[in-house]
């Protein structure tokens, strides 16, 4: 097979093929019909010379040579993304560049609602796809399908290069009329009253997994499946729930929420922002991460490392 003789698109479709073992999904995740899916696999076909898949039933099962293409296939998408996103130079003014980042509803609020309001007259046309993490999220970020993976270093999985974003405390939040705020928060006061706990994909949060060990006894009678949810569970009622400060002051004043300092230490949870490795380069991300550094006031000098690469 000659490489000037083959539609490096191919390899895209492969390798979304592997993924799906679905003709019909594979053309609806890239957006053409069905029909010009399969006649990508058919130019696939001649070109290694295999069947790549065997339709079983109503799978497509990867023959021994796809499978074996796989991880080589894939890599070397990620390698060619990389050289268009070094060698092509970014004006935000004028780019219409699609940003893929998977970030709670936490982040969304505290960063991305003021970071839109800021861009959107200095990069008009470039657009944000935002994406809750969920178990699939380490396994887009290694297939180069996102561009950046914010989340708690503790939940990190891959290996590729992370940032620190932000250290973030927690405060604890109830309604104003709340008798179990009366100043200051006893410990006693804390576990007295009823709690709203969060809860996402069935997993604690970075806080809850802290407060389950301290607090085992602690009486949960709301779970939330979103961060931003908890605030509207206690609001009006004698609940209590521990939040991350930044949000709470976001969401405090609307609500008519109390917010005080915990009666008790709580280890700072450090945000991270992680990146595939052929992106070290990417122009354009390096401009969003400046712009989220901006947002959370904190915008990186010459002298910050740029990297903590694991």
């Amino acid at each position: 097979m000659r490489l000037d003789n083959f539609d490096l698109n191919l390899l895209v479709a492969l390798d979304i093929l592997l993924e799906e073992r679905s003709v019909t999904k594979a053309a609806q995740r890239v957006h053409v019909t069905q029909s010009a899916m399969s006649a990508s696999l058919r130019r696939l076909r001649e070109a290694f010379q295999d069947d790549l898949f065997i339709q079983h039933g109503k799978k497509m099962v990867p023959t021994p040579r796809a499978l074996a293409l796989q991880t080589e296939v894939r890599a070397a998408i990620q390698n060619l993304r990389g050289v268009i996103a070094t060698g092509t130079g970014f004006d935000p003014a004028t780019s219409r560049r699609q940003f893929r980042i998977s970030a709670s509803d936490y982040i969304t609020t505290v960063l991305f609602a003021p970071l839109m309001q800021r861009l959107e007259h200095a990069a008009p046309n470039i657009r944000i796809d935002l994406y809750l993490p969920s178990e699939q999220s380490a396994g887009s970020l290694d297939a180069g399908e996102l561009d950046l993976h914010i989340l708690p270093d503790v939940f990190m999985e891959s290996d590729h290069p992370r940032e620190l974003l932000l250290e973030e405390g927690h405060v604890v939040v109830g309604c104003e009329s709340n008798p179990h705020l009366d100043e200051p928060l006893s410990e006693k006061a804390f576990m007295a009253a009823k709690h709203v706990a969060v809860r996402v994909f069935d997993r604690h949060s970075y806080v809850e997994n802290l407060l389950a060990k301290k607090f085992p006894n602690r009486m949960i009678d709301v779970i939330a499946q979103s961060f931003t949810q908890a605030p509207w569970m206690v609001k009006g009622t004698e609940r209590l729930t521990v939040m991350y400060r930044r949000l709470a002051e976001a969401t405090a004043g609307p609500l008519g929420l109390k917010i005080m300092e915990a009666p008790f230490q709580l280890p700072q949870m450090r945000q991270m922002m992680q990146y595939h490795s052929t992106r070290e380069n990417d122009l354009a991300l390096q401009w969003l991460k400046q712009e989220i550094r901006k947002t959370v006031g904190d915008e990186p000098d010459d002298q910050r490392k740029p990297a903590e690469v694991r």
